[in-house]
C-alpha cells in the first residue's frame, strides 16, 4: 500500500467506542458489516471523518431488532432502501444492507437486497468510494480504489458512460470529487463521458445540481475545476451565464474559510438580474437569493467607485446593504483596481464585518414624526423618504445634531410643523437610540 494512505487513522477510527459498540451489536454468526464509502476513503488520507457509514448483510429488520436488543436507538430512516439509522448516545450510524442494482433510468435505481460486498462496491460510482474496512482493520478494494486513492486520481468504477447513464448526478459528483481528492487533469475516460452526457443534465432536478455545485465551489480545487467546467460548456448548462474564473480564484486564495454562496457570487453575479437567473437556476433557498441581491448592490458600488472609499462610503455601504454583502463584495473585488479604501475605512468595514460595529439606521421614525406633530398618511412616507436619502448623502449620521436636523427636513417635507430642531423633538428621538 502507498505509504501516502493512512491504515493508523483507519484503525483509530474504527476504534471509537461508539462505532465499536454499534458494530458489535451487528455481530452475529455467518453474518457481516463494515465500515464503508466516505469514512474509510477520508481516513486513509487523514481527513477529519464525521459521517460513517456501515454496510450489513443482515436485513433492515434484523438492524432494528439487534440494535434495540442491545439498547441502541433505531431509526427507521430509508428502511425500504435498506438503510436504518442506528443512533449510539446520541451519534447516528447508517447502516445499510448490501444492495444489487435491478434497474436504472438515469435518475433512479431499482435494488434487492444481496450479500455480496464486492457486487455493493461494483454499484458505487468511483473506485476510491467502493473501499471498505471489517471492524479489525482489513482494507478491502476490489475495484483499483486504493491505487486511485494514492494517485489522486477520481476514476469510475467499470465503464464511465454507463455509469453515468445510471444516474446523471455523477457528472456532478465527477467534478466534485476531483475538486476534493483529485491532483492534476481530470480522468480523460471520466471528463469525456461527463461531457457526453451533458443533456442528461436537464433530467436533474435543480436542488440536486444546486447542491453539488455549492459543494463543488468549497473544495480544495474548485477554482480549477470550475474552469474545466467553463471550458467544455458545462457551466454554462449549470448557471445559465458564464463564469468569472478569475474572480474565484483570487476569492479562494483570500478568503479565511471557504463559503459556498460567497464563492457562487464572485463567479456568477454581478447584477441583480444574476441573482434572479440563479434562484431559478439552481432552485435557491431563500436566504440564498436574498444573500446574493444584496451582494449585488454592494458590488455594484464597490467597483463602481471611482474615488477612494471613506468611512461615511463604508457607513453607507453597510446602511444600504448590509455587513454581510458588504464584506462578501469587498473580499471578492480584492485584488482588482477598485474599490480604493483608505485605511480607516478598510477598519471600519473590517469591524462591521466581525460585528463590532452596529448597522446604522435611520435615527427618524415614523412614530416619532407622528409625535411631533406630522399628519400620518403619504406625507408621512414623503418625509421619511426625504430624511433617509439625506442621511445616506451624509454618510448615515447617528449624533444628536443630525437627529435634529434630519427631523425638522422630515417634517418639512411631510407638511408638518417644523419642530424637529426642539428639545421635546430631540427627546422623542432619544429612545431610537438608547
Amino acid at each position: 500500500m502507498s505509504p501516502a494512505l493512512d491504515e493508523a487513522a483507519l484503525r483509530a477510527v474504527l476504534a471509537r467506542p461508539r462505532l465499536t459498540r454499534v458494530l458489535a451489536a451487528l455481530e452475529a454468526p455467518g453474518e457481516e458489516t463494515r465500515l464503508v464509502g466516505g469514512a474509510v476513503r477520508d481516513a486513509l488520507l487523514g481527513r477529519r471523518v464525521e459521517d460513517i457509514d456501515l454496510a450489513t448483510t443482515l436485513l433492515p429488520e434484523e438492524v432494528v431488532a439487534r440494535a434495540r436488543a442491545t439498547g441502541l436507538k433505531p431509526v427507521p430512516t430509508g428502511i425500504a432502501h435498506g438503510t436504518v439509522t442506528v443512533v449510539a448516545e446520541g451519534e447516528p450510524f447508517e447502516v445499510t444492507t448490501l444492495r444489487e442494482d435491478i434497474e436504472t433510468d438515469g435518475r433512479h435505481a431499482v435494488v434487492r437486497f444481496g450479500r455480496d460486498f464486492a457486487q455493493d462496491a461494483a454499484r458505487r460510482d468511483f473506485t476510491i468510494n467502493a473501499l471498505s474496512a471489517t471492524p479489525d482493520g482489513r482494507i478491502h478494494d476490489t475495484v483499483g480504489g486504493l491505487a486511485d486513492l494514492a494517485a489522486g486520481r477520481v476514476r469510475f468504477i467499470g465503464e464511465a458512460r454507463q455509469r453515468i447513464r445510471e444516474d446523471y448526478l455523477r457528472v456532478l459528483r465527477f467534478f466534485r470529487f476531483h475538486a476534493r481528492y483529485g491532483a492534476g487533469a481530470p480522468d480523460a475516460e471520466g471528463l469525456s463521458a461527463a461531457i457526453a452526457a451533458r443533456d442528461g443534465l436537464a433530467l436533474l432536478s435543480r436542488e440536486r445540481v444546486r447542491g453539488e455545485l455549492l459543494k463543488l465551489l468549497v473544495a480544495r480545487g474548485a477554482p480549477a475545476v470550475v474552469a474545466v467546467l467553463s471550458q467544455t460548456g458545462l457551466l454554462q448548462r449549470l448557471t445559465g451565464g458564464v463564469g468569472d474564473l478569475g474572480r474565484l480564484a483570487r476569492l479562494a486564495a483570500a478568503e479565511p474559510a471557504p463559503d459556498p454562496v460567497r464563492r457562487l457570487a464572485a463567479l456568477t453575479v454581478r447584477s441583480a438580474a444574476d441573482a434572479e437567473r440563479l434562484r431559478e437556476t439552481l432552485r435557491l433557498s431563500k436566504a440564498e437569493h436574498a444573500r446574493l441581491l444584496l451582494y449585488a448592490g454592494a458590488e455594484a458600488a464597490l467597483h463602481g467607485a471611482l474615488a477612494p472609499l471613506t468611512e461615511p462610503d463604508i457607513r453607507r455601504l453597510v446602511a444600504l446593504h448590509g455587513p454581510v454583502a458588504a464584506a462578501d463584495a469587498a473580499l471578492v473585488l480584492e485584488g482588482e483596481p477598485r474599490p480604493v479604501l483608505t485605511r480607516e475605512a478598510g477598519g471600519l468595514l473590517a469591524r462591521f464585518a466581525a460585528g463590532e460595529e452596529r448597522v446604522p439606521v435611520l435615527p427618524v421614525t415614523g412614530a416619532a414624526l407622528v409625535a411631533a406633530g406630522a399628519p400620518p398618511g403619504r406625507g408621512l412616507g414623503q418625509g421619511l423618504a426625504a430624511a433617509r436619502h439625506a442621511w445616506l448623502t451624509e454618510g448615515c449620521p447617528t449624533d444628536a445634531a443630525a437627529r435634529q436636523r434630519l427631523t425638522a427636513l422630515a417634517l418639512a417635507a411631510a407638511g408638518g410643523p417644523a419642530r424637529g430642531t426642539s428639545d421635546d423633538t430631540a427627546r422623542s428621538q432619544s429612545s431610537h437610540d438608547n
